[in-house]
């Protein structure tokens, strides 16, 4: 058997214990028994080293530079060794001692935060957060020494392949540049325009699930291969052939749950859409962090938020819900869905001010592990950043630096994929409706086949084969940049 032939046994074994794990983790979050948690992390742990045995075993480099030598191998073969290598490379470049440091750092941190932010307390907090961006520039030195590139580029090519913070620096500057005045003309807009109506409600969870579903199966989610749960926090997990959706239901504000479906089936349908040939294999993942959001943005706010969209889904939820009068007119629930105000909270912030919410957080981080900005300056350097971008400061910490738990669990350089998300979402629905004039119409009409047709064929189909910025230019025409996003939040907001 040649080198290559080997190590794609090897990876489709690793491919089936990652699916393992996935869904190990939807359990965790959605049924499992609160005294089941002690056994579910010795599983979970468990899994995890034999994952990473098998990817750091002195046999898996061996095989990486026989095969390369072998050649011989296919496009898609050849995207899928070049994928090893980068897998191995991260796995590879920290120690278990690192690791094992790591995770404990984390874990740590962790449980001190999830008590540290309804107590307003960054102190309590702030010594453990000091640990983990130690570890993490640690890490981030390692990487930086076997990929040839700076330390936050290094954390970054593990969630955005070939990212760089130059390239997210130009982007980002510009659309920073851009926001305020827009900002300022949005709201000015906003106070002309006519009181939104209220919904009413109370609206039980039954009927909003039963509104879920319905969506799922309009957009074109096969439920023969995945399904939908709840859960505290809404989530797309698992594998193509199982694919878990979750939501949560308000009784107050049935669009939370609506939106957050369309959110995550446009990650669940990415996963369906992958390429099966590869499923097990690393070219047949996403292409990226930052397209996989894109594909749930792309739903949710490129098609999810039009006018179409509600044209469709009004006569729907009123329906179901039993509802009338002017709150349930199209044209009252998609203002409703596109109001825009200067929000102190990334999760609940609009398609307007969420960028400049990224952005902090990614100036932040880069800062932090750079060595620029140390944790006991962070709280300051957070109420500056958001009086400047959004025009608000937090009144304290809790609805400021203590409000994302991501870098608590030691999530470092995976916050601009959302942005960049973002941006490519507009630039792929921007060249799907110039290729397929139907789309909209279908929209309008409750038929996504005509966007998802083209998702599959020009994201989804294609997996890992291509490097996110590649994909993005033979997809669109062009490479990413933030032009097209700003064209779409002019018409959104301004135009009409």
């Amino acid at each position: 058997m040649r080198a290559y032939e080997r190590l794609e046994k090897r990876f489709e074994r690793l491919g089936n214990l990652y699916g393992a794990l996935s869904l190990l983790h939807w359990d965790t979050q959605t049924m499992m028994p609160r005294g089941g948690a002690g056994a579910r992390g010795e599983q979970l742990a468990a899994l995890s080293v034999v994952c990473h045995e098998l990817l750091t075993d002195p046999e898996v480099e061996k095989l990486l530079d026989e095969a390369e030598r072998e050649g011989g191998l296919n496009e898609w073969q050849a995207a899928n060794l070049r994928e090893m290598r980068r897998s191995w490379v991260h796995a590879g470049a920290l120690d278990a001692e690192l690791i094992s440091e790591f995770s404990r750092a984390r874990s740590a941190c962790e449980m001190v935060w999830r008590e540290a932010r309804p107590a307003n307390d960054f102190a309590a907090v702030r010594p453990g957060l000091e640990r983990v961006l130690e570890l993490v520039r640690e890490a981030g030195r390692a990487k930086a020494e076997k990929l040839g590139i700076p330390p936050y580029d290094a954390l970054l090519d593990e969630y955005e392949p070939g990212g760089s913070s130059e390239k997210i620096d130009r982007l980002f500057d510009d659309f920073a540049a851009f926001l305020p005045d827009f900002l300022e003309e949005v709201l000015a807009r906003q106070e002309r325009e006519p009181e939104i109506p209220p919904l009413g409600g109370p609206f039980d969870e039954s009927s909003q699930r039963q509104i879920a579903l319905k969506m799922m199966e309009t957009l074109g989610f096969d439920f023969d291969h995945g399904r939908l749960d709840t859960s505290l926090h809404a989530f797309c997990m698992g594998m193509p052939q199982d694919v878990r959706v979750t939501t949560r239901y308000d009784e107050n504000d049935p669009m939370k749950s609506l939106l957050t479906v369309l959110h995550e089936t446009g990650h669940a349908l990415y996963e369906q859409g992958l390429p099966r040939r590869w499923r097990l294999q690393p070219v047949g993942q996403s292409c990226s962090t930052s397209l996989h959001e894109s594909q749930s943005l792309l739903v949710e706010k490129q098609a999810g938020h039009s006018p179409e969209f509600f044209r469709f889904a009004a006569p729907v939820m009123r329906e179901i819900f039993g509802s009338s009068g002017a709150a349930w007119e199209p044209e009252n629930l998609y203002r409703r869905c596109t109001r825009v105000e200067r929000s102190l909270i990334r999760i609940d912030a609009d398609e307007v001010t969420y960028p400049a919410h990224v952005i902090l957080r990614y100036r932040l981080e880069k800062a932090m592990v750079e060595g620029g900005l140390e944790v006991k300056d962070l709280p300051g350097a957070w109420n500056e950043g958001m009086r400047e971008l959004i025009g608000v400061v937090p009144p304290d910490d809790r609805d400021g630096c203590l409000q994302d738990i991501h870098w608590y669990e030691g999530l470092f350089a995976y916050f601009p994929t959302y942005t960049l998300g973002a941006m490519s979402a507009a630039q792929l629905f921007d060249a799907a409706r110039r290729e397929e004039p139907e789309i909209m119409s279908g929209i309008e009409r409750g038929d996504f086949a005509p966007l998802l047709d083209w998702l599959r064929k020009n994201v989804h189909e294609k997996g890992a084969l291509r490097s996110p910025d590649e994909l993005i230019s033979e997809a669109t025409g062009r490479p990413l940049d933030s032009e097209v996003f700003k064209r779409h939040l002019k018409a959104r907001y301004l135009s009409g």
